[in-house]
């Protein structure tokens, strides 16, 4: 896992780096470097850490 996917807690906002459209994302849940996340306009999302960095948004 990447080091800034380590910091994402529950609540936090992000975005996925190769899916724009999706929108913004909450993060549910950050176990072992599997971070589930519920995005606007995809749904909920299990992303593997350790393959993708995703990205904390901090000002929306």
């Amino acid at each position: 896992m990447s080091g800034m996917n380590a910091l994402l807690e529950p609540g936090m906002l992000v975005r996925h780096p190769t899916q724009p459209d999706w929108g913004l994302g909450q993060v549910q849940s950050n176990i072992g470097g599997i971070v589930t996340v519920m995005f606007q306009h995809e749904g909920k999302v299990v992303v593997d850490g350790k393959r993708i960095d995703l990205i904390p948004v901090f000002d929306e």
